[in-house]
């Protein structure tokens, strides 16, 4: 019994020195051992702070004085119908990536084919572009390396016309210049089927195939819609006379 009673006295000394020991701990000794928050380094805020902003796209509009957008079509004997877009807009992008991007817009209302009041009616009708319903022909090209204008090559991109929208190859020509599009125009040609875009009128007397040529110089200042020079005049080649008429 007085061993019992001798072992519950130490146990109580032994409860008693660890309770003083931790009312002795200081408050210092405490913090220490609390988990610190995390603290931002300042070499993080340095490198954000000196981080470069991202380049911006740059736009080039084209120069009015030397770009063309004209349109060729063949009739079922062989002869040669043209016309041009005098009215348009779009323009270069360069992108951040160093890469070009092409945005052309042409307005539909506006075509002439040759000198003729008559076939530019004709053209800009419902039964060919249809101007009231699609006053614009759009083209934007896929980025592209900015050496293509020189080098030459398959420029790709997404073709809108007619209410239909594909993607469609032109070929951009050799560059004549060290600048294409600065010191001499940059040119590509392409052909599209009118079947593919619902250009069903006067089948009997015109091909499937449309050709498009793209003469274009680059200009700081972006255009809006502005008449281009007129072109030098030349004798049209009129449509056959078994075009039916309206």
């Amino acid at each position: 019994m007085i061993r019992c009673i001798g072992a519950g006295l130490a146990l109580m000394s032994v409860g008693l020195i660890a309770q003083a020991g931790v009312q002795q701990s200081s408050p210092a000794e405490t913090r220490a051992w609390a988990p610190r928050p995390s603290e931002p380094r300042a070499a993080e805020f340095r490198a954000t702070d000196a981080r470069p902003p991202e380049p911006k796209p740059v736009q080039q509009g084209f120069d009015p004085e030397h770009t063309r957008f004209s349109f060729e079509l063949r009739t079922r004997w062989g002869q040669r119908i043209a016309g041009e877009f005098p009215r348009y807009d779009g323009e270069l992008t360069l992108l951040a990536d160093g890469r070009h991007q092409v945005r052309i817009r042409l307005a539909t209302a506006s075509v002439v084919v040759g000198e003729s009041e008559r076939y530019a009616r004709m053209a800009r009708g419902e039964r060919f572009f249809n101007a009231p319903s699609y006053p614009f022909i759009e083209f934007l090209s896929e980025p592209h390396p900015a050496d293509l204008a020189r080098t030459g090559g398959v420029l790709r991109g997404r073709l809108t016309l007619h209410g239909v929208s594909r993607i469609e190859s032109f070929v951009l020509a050799p560059a004549a210049c060290a600048k294409p599009g600065e010191d001499c125009d940059a040119i590509a040609h392409g052909s599209v089927s009118r079947e593919d875009y619902n250009l069903d009128g006067w089948q009997l007397a015109l091909g499937d195939r449309v050709r498009f040529t793209m003469q274009v110089r680059l200009q700081s200042a972006q255009n809006k819609l502005i008449p281009s020079k007129p072109a030098p005049p030349r004798t049209p080649e009129p449509f056959p006379s078994r075009v039916p008429t309206r």
